[in-house]
């Protein structure tokens, strides 16, 4: 009999894909899974190491796992052994540590170690050199969604000043547009309906090969897939939104109007403190073009307050930027100190009360820009793909721009695509009706 396996993931939609794709070959290899805090042979450990405060809690919840009695195998993954392997290592109990390489193999590695269970940690951590291979692992599939997740590129070369990822997940990788073609035609026949693409850089896909593929390729490979209904992007910089990939979005409706780019700052001095590859200037004029050449589409951001140095002049500079840029919704980050990057070692860092006010004051530019977006849905009408029923019995889905629809309706609508027509605004989102 096979053993018993749960797993838990801090951070970003990467790691949540990852687990996800790790979590399918164990139960491919006759595995239970089990929900993370019930009994289980086996914990696996997704970390993230992105602030200080992710490594933190990365490193509480392994202490508190290995804490459990009976003790499980502890199996720690991800960004937090591949940047500081000796420290997860000298958490006594840990038992395997695998990076952000190998995870293909890790049933194989699992169950070595299992056959040792009194061995000291096995360290299989290995180096992201350039030049490595992306890591083909299987889509990301969650049997109670309808949409999947599937990574088709690794590893960052920006070493924006505030960030440790490049360290932890190493250089450009980028999956093969057959694999990609292979997994969307997969994910299809599972039932999954939309397909997210997702990157540690995604907007630098097929970069660093030299047949000149890049992320509009990609696209156009899971767009082969004629039983595809909907694709996505995850984030990507704005200076990476070529024209082939707009007229793709202008020309098949699958491909969702909607692109999330980061900003991070609205003040030029602060983006070239942090190493941004462009200032507010060229930043505004790629979204004018983006919004030119797809008038519907919702442009969606990460802001982060506080960075060190900034003032209160350069903070107004950010507020005045945002507002003027019209996003559909802002991802708001007060500024966290991660050791080992160049930001962490300057002394003019901001003291917390200063974030968390800079943090309210922006929040009000956000819900400014979301209500005046979502109220441009208002008397138009737009495919849903409904997910659940939610909040006062209503059925909840999303529009291609990622704005959520409430619909109140008897039948089942989980899984389904159907037109309705927006009517109004309701919490988060929009209400509808049927056409």
């Amino acid at each position: 009999m096979k053993h018993s396996i749960s797993f838990y993931t801090l951070g970003c939609k990467v790691n949540q894909s990852d687990t996800a794709s790790m979590e399918k070959l164990f139960r491919e290899a006759g595995y239970e899974i089990v929900p993370f805090g019930e009994a289980s042979d086996i914990c696996l450990i997704n970390t993230c190491v992105v602030t200080n405060m992710g490594q933190g809690k990365s490193r509480r919840m392994i202490r508190r796992t290995i804490k459990r009695d009976p003790k499980p195998l502890i199996v720690v993954t991800g960004c937090y052994p591949q940047t500081a392997p000796e420290e997860v290592a000298a958490l006594e109990g840990v038992d395997l540590l695998v990076g952000n390489r190998d995870r293909a193999r890790i049933v194989e590695l699992v169950e070595e170690r299992l056959g040792e269970r009194d061995a000291a940690p096995v360290n299989d951590v290995l180096d992201l050199p350039v030049g490595s291979e992306f890591e083909d692992l299987a889509a990301s599939v969650d049997d109670s969604r309808d949409r999947a997740f599937l990574k088709i590129q690794e590893g960052c070369d920006q070493y924006c000043s505030y960030c440790i990822i490049p360290y932890a997940r190493g250089h450009l990788r980028s999956r093969p547009l057959s694999s990609i073609r292979r997994e969307v035609e997969h994910l299809t026949e599972e039932g999954y309906k939309e397909v997210v693409l997702l990157g540690i850089h995604l907007g630098c896909y097929g970069k660093e090969t030299a047949n000149g593929e890049r992320l509009s390729d990609a696209v156009s490979a899971a767009l082969s897939v004629p039983a595809l209904c909907r694709l996505r992007l995850g984030s990507l910089e704005s200076v990476e939104v070529q024209p082939e990939l707009l007229r793709l979005m202008q020309e098949d409706p699958r491909f969702c109007c909607h692109l999330h780019l980061p900003l991070q700052s609205g003040c030029d001095k602060i983006l070239k403190a942090m190493n941004r590859p462009y200032d507010t200037a060229r930043f505004k004029e790629l979204i004018d073009r983006i919004r030119a050449a797809v008038p519907d589409v919702a442009i969606t951001t990460d802001i982060i307050v506080g960075f060190p140095g900034e003032t209160e002049a350069d903070f107004a500079q950010t507020l005045t930027f945002a507002e003027a840029c019209g996003f559909a919704k802002i991802h708001i980050f007060p500024y966290s100190k991660r050791k080992g990057t160049p930001a962490a070692e300057r002394k003019d860092q901001l003291s917390n009360k200063e974030k968390e006010d800079r943090v309210h004051r922006l929040e009000a530019v956000d819900r400014k820009g979301n209500e005046i977006f979502r109220k441009t849905l208002i008397g138009r009408q737009y495919p849903v793909l409904w997910e659940q029923i939610g909040r006062k019995g209503l059925w909840e889905g999303l529009t291609p721009n990622y704005v959520r629809v409430y619909l109140k309706s008897e039948e089942d609508l989980t899984g389904t695509l159907t037109t309705v027509a927006v009517t109004g605004l309701f919490d988060d989102g929009v209400l509808a009706e049927p056409c």
